[in-house]
């Protein structure tokens, strides 16, 4: 014991710990945002609202203090090694800025581009970044270690000692408080990649070789994979040189964008030679503070090629950004032999929480170094067939020596023990437990051993037909099988009395999982159960509790007995087809009858039985997952995703009663638009060949319920219209706060504007018109001879919105306008409709 506390007084007396307050020398006002660090080190932190800061280091040799910050002199100060003290900085305003100022009417000149200095110098970084930038070379490849870690902060100590987590003493104890001063880091997540990449400039091929992977596992109730996937889509690489770069799932604007001048305000705040090469630091701040900028500094050579040495990147922080307390990117570079500076480490910090005001949150770094640079070495085309990324099961289990080798930096002692103690985590039953109750209220379902219970948000639900509806079932998981997934439901309604089921089973070709990229499976399934023609909502299931509630009158159905076999084949270029076989007898439901005429008199069809092939073909370039264990769901980007499908009946067989084709194309992009923020554009065409019934032909989406649907037409009912030939535009714009965050109210809100619209042309040819074909089912009519099915007229239909998202971060409400076919029966003009959604 004596012992022990001798080597704490001699820690805790070895330790340099700095305190105090920055403020402005003239008004004495807090300045918040100031980087305060041990001069010469990565050792630093910046103030927070009050102007306060607090720095550690265990390194007696750190004992110079520099406070920086735009618009102010450069301060350094001398510290005592292995004392507690505290400083109180007061900064002076830079001369050398305040001499672009001029006094005139007592009012400041404003900042300008114009015979600017530093402006005159980032025009010159723009013009010579092609050939700063790696992919300047024919041939580039490196060897790269990435790391990925997330850890709590601030947690309290007094956790593990109290009796509910006693037994997770040994994670709660595992702190890490030398990585980020002033913070006390508890790792829960880690991830290391080595890899070797190559890269040709003509023609375009990029290859990544994983060589080394290691991460934690939490167990088989837990896709760690998934959730590194999910972590490193937030920290994407940061090319300084792109125009911009997506991060948090937003656009920021490089600083040495081709107008960069346009969005930035740049100051010399620095003169420096390292390496004997003279470098200038070029700070910046955003023209407009509500702008999706970042704020920093940049090193750039004199050397002639106008290179970036060192990139310093602080989001900027009063943008509209949700989760996000602060993001740190530190970008280094290094001169390789030919002269030029490449990218040798990159480094991205933040901090996540609920409130940006608490200490308290999740702390996540993507650490990337890069190392053994090769330029213009032609490699064979076999380097880069396949895939864009080469992995292995082998690379997942390489030995300790394999990393003490290859590992291209130091793991800190608590995050070397994440591996241990994630792994004894995950074989704890009381964690076991507790992730399955999680699962239940996150995703629906209760896992039993090898099958998962649910949705539960379907066990219970109401319509006109069925009346109460109650339905149990589940699927299987992987504790099964990784290569079979069984799924399977009973649903009764209490109104019909009839009995609902559903039966699919899969099969996987590969061995990893059903659902991993690529996917090569093929499906049988069997479903009888009951739809409402034309709803297909975008993310939920129709017999989800709350779409129970809908507007109008929607009591016609249809009974479906399904019968479908599907072969589904992802490529590694993300290129993807599916074949299918169907066959698919639709029943009339509720108010609903298929009625043909013969000689004026009325013929009721008691059912309508197709034959169905179909080929579907997909492209999705450069589009990435979020794996979970039985699910996947796809990340947005900038490329879009084509999607043609080929559908053809056949009569006579198994009981088909119609020959036809139908053809529909569909384009989806996201576009991100800078200053106006983001838009989800789909654009859908489609056409039916053949003489068939209205159930046969485009039935458009319509949305009955409350909830608002991107993809469907929230205005119109259901059956409204059909069309054997159609084409339609849909445009779902997010502004990102560009007006509500010049309402001060509204930016403190963080709420944001969006806005929709909609239109769809189409209509039905003679020889789809019931009207001109009585053998054809009739369009629906109301029981007093109104119609409720209608083709689209020489006008499109049209409708709109306009609302606000972003309500307590998770809300969106839109007010929803319909234009024209206002003369139909029963229809609702406009509407308010909610969706809950999370997004930064």
């Amino acid at each position: 014991m004596l012992m022990i506390c001798s080597n704490l007084i001699a820690f805790c007396q070895s330790t340099t710990i700095v305190t105090g307050t920055v403020t402005d020398a003239g008004s004495r006002r807090p300045l918040s945002y100031v980087t305060v660090g041990f001069a010469g080190t990565t050792i630093g932190t910046t103030t927070d609202e009050k102007g306060q800061f607090r720095l550690a280091t265990t390194n007696p040799a750190y004992t110079q203090i520099k406070a920086t910050f735009i618009g102010y002199v450069t301060t350094t100060f001398t510290v005592v090694p292995g004392k507690e003290q505290s400083l109180n900085i007061r900064l002076q305003p830079d001369n050398k800025q305040l001499s672009e100022v001029v006094i005139q009417s007592s009012k400041k000149k404003k900042y300008t581009n114009r015979d600017n200095p530093a402006v005159e110098l980032i025009r010159k970084v723009i013009a010579n970044k092609d050939k700063n930038r790696p992919e300047s070379y024919n041939y580039l490849e490196y060897k790269g270690y990435e790391r990925l870690n997330f850890s709590f902060i601030n947690v309290s100590p007094a956790f593990s000692d109290k009796k509910l987590f006693k037994k997770y003493k040994f994670l709660l104890d595992n702190r890490d408080t030398t990585t980020v001063p002033g913070k006390n880091l508890l790792p829960i997540y880690l991830n290391e990649r080595v890899y070797q990449y190559y890269y040709s400039k003509n023609p375009e091929r990029k290859k990544t070789k994983v060589i080394g992977e290691k991460g934690v596992n939490f167990g088989s109730f837990i896709d760690s994979e998934g959730i590194g996937v999910y972590f490193k889509h937030l920290y994407q690489d940061v090319d300084i040189y792109a125009n911009s770069t997506v991060l948090v799932t937003n656009e920021f604007l490089s600083p040495i964008s081709d107008n960069a001048p346009g969005n930035y305000k740049f100051f010399i705040t620095d003169t420096v030679v390292v390496d004997n090469t003279k470098l200038v630091q070029l700070s910046f701040t955003p023209r407009n503070t509500n702008d999706v900028l970042y704020e920093g500094s940049i090193f750039i050579t004199l050397d002639g090629n106008y290179a970036v040495q060192k990139a310093n990147l602080t989001i900027n922080r009063r943008i509209n950004l949700n989760w996000v307390k602060e993001m740190h990117i530190n970008l280094d570079f290094a001169k390789n032999a030919q002269g030029k500076y490449v990218l040798s480490k990159s480094n991205t910090m933040a901090d996540f929480g609920l409130s940006k005001t608490k200490d308290r949150g999740l702390f996540g770094q993507r650490y990337v170094s890069y190392q053994n640079y090769a330029f213009n070495i032609a490699r064979p085309d076999t380097t880069y067939e396949g895939r864009n990324e080469i992995t292995s099961d082998e690379v997942k289990h390489r030995s300790d020596d394999f990393w003490a080798q290859n590992r291209q930096d130091t793991l800190s002692k608590a995050q070397a023990q994440v591996y241990t103690n994630i792994d004894s985590l995950g074989r704890m039953q009381s964690f076991k437990r507790i992730v399955d109750i999680a699962q239940l209220f996150v995703f629906g379902y209760k896992g039993v051993g090898p099958f998962d219970i649910g949705p539960a948000n379907a066990f219970y639900s109401f319509n006109p037909v069925e009346g109460f509806r109650l339905r149990l079932g589940g699927r299987t998981n992987i504790d099964f099988s990784k290569r079979v997934l069984l799924e399977t439901y009973a649903a009764y309604g209490f109104k019909d009395q009839k009995w609902k089921y559903f039966l699919s089973g899969i099969w996987s070709f590969n061995k990893n999982s059903v659902y991993r990229f690529p996917q090569n499976y093929i499906r049988a399934s069997f479903q009888r159960d009951t739809r409402i023609p034309g709803q297909e909502l975008m993310f939920l299931r129709e017999d989800n509790f709350l779409l129970s509630f809908k507007r109008g009158n929607n009591d016609k159905y249809i009974y479906n007995d399904d019968y479908r076999i599907d072969y589904v084949k992802e490529f590694s270029n993300h290129f993807s087809f599916s074949l299918g076989l169907r066959k698919l007898t639709q029943t009339p439901a509720g108010s609903l009858y298929f009625i043909t005429r013969n000689n004026n008199s009325p013929n009721q069809v008691q059912n309508l039985t197709t034959s169905q092939a179909s080929l579907q073909l997909r492209y999705a370039p450069h589009e990435e997952f979020y794996q979970g264990k039985i699910y996947r769901k796809a990340f947005i980007n900038r490329y879009p995703i084509i999607t043609l499908d080929y559908k053809a009946g056949f009569k006579n067989v198994l009981g088909g009663e119609y020959n036809y084709q139908d053809v529909s194309l569909n384009i989806y992009k996201h576009f991100y638009l800078k200053k106006l923020g983001d838009a989800d554009v789909w654009l859908e065409g489609g056409n039916t060949f053949g003489t068939v019934p209205y159930p046969l032909l485009n039935i458009h989406r319509a949305n009955q319920t409350f909830a608002y649907d991107p993809i469907s037409y929230n205005l119109m009912n259901f059956l409204e219209f059909v069309s054997d030939h159609y084409a339609s535009i849909n445009i779902d714009q997010h502004f990102h706060g560009l007006l509500f965050n010049r309402i001060p109210l509204f930016r403190k809100l963080k709420w944001r504007e969006v806005a929709s619209f909609k239109s769809l042309w189409g209509g039905v040819r003679n020889e789809n018109d019931p009207s001109l074909h009585p053998s054809l089912y009739e369009f629906p009519k109301e029981a007093n001879g109104a119609p409720i099915t209608y083709s689209l007229g020489s006008k499109p239909y049209v409708e709109g919105s306009v609302g606000i998202e972003n309500i307590f971060k998770v809300l969106r409400i839109d007010a929803v306008k319909r234009f024209n076919y206002l003369d139909h029966p029963n229809i609702a003009d406009w509407g308010i409709r909610a969706r809950v959604q999370f997004i930064f």
